[in-house]
């Protein structure tokens, strides 16, 4: 069971400051939302399978690497949309698949809504992402759904974690790695991550 991995860095560090001000505005926070989720990419595939190609330069022919693996984003709608961007452009050849899962204010479990999962030829590696891990509830779901999409190495990438959702995640699937820049004290009785950030959505699409 791999342990969370938490990014200790400097940027990390002070683009999450901005994240958690309450008086960040919504295009602020999208950026700042944009830059950690560079940096858990950076983090989450270091150990990506690459291929040696040849590269012709414009002085001589040398040779060069490329990924050799399908690598699929699934962000949660919607917060995890803010998160697609500045990982593709960092491996551009990756295939996003949306799923929609929500938290019932009422009885904190997610609900599962919409599914753009194919029936098969599942990634070989899928990136779950979502800014928040609090519950946990929706990221097993996720991974749940990836499952049986047949993807065998699947990852979790969230800005903010609480010990009660990494626990209920490693509980759930032991396999699943955990992509994280901060671990937070845990939830308040509303299921929300303390001191953590208020709603990532909102703040994400100024809602």
């Amino acid at each position: 069971m791999p342990e969370p991995q938490v990014i200790n860095h400097p940027l990390a560090h002070c683009h999450l400051s901005r994240l958690r001000d309450k008086t960040t505005p919504s295009s602020e926070f999208r950026q700042s939302v944009k830059r950690l989720a560079m940096l858990l990419a950076h983090s989450a595939t270091v150990e990506l399978p690459t291929t040696v190609v040849e590269v012709i330069t414009p002085l001589e022919t040398t040779t060069g690497q490329q990924l050799s693996t399908r690598i699929g984003l699934v962000p949660i709608l919607r917060a995890g949309v803010g998160m697609v961007e500045p990982i593709l452009d960092l491996i551009p050849t990756s295939e996003v698949w949306h799923l929609g899962l929500y938290r019932d204010e009422v009885t904190a479990q997610p609900v599962h809504y919409y599914s753009k999962l194919p029936p098969a030829n599942p990634v070989d590696i899928a990136f779950v992402l979502d800014p928040m891990l609090a519950t946990g509830g929706s990221a097993c779901m996720a991974v749940e759904a990836l499952k049986k999409w047949g993807v065998t190495n699947i990852k979790m990438l969230c800005i903010i974690a609480a010990p009660e959702g990494i626990t209920k995640l490693r509980d759930a699937h032991p396999n699943v790695e955990i992509h994280t820049c901060v671990i937070d004290r845990g939830l308040n009785d509303k299921h929300y991550i303390c001191p953590g950030l208020g709603d990532a959505g909102d703040r994400i699409f100024n809602t």
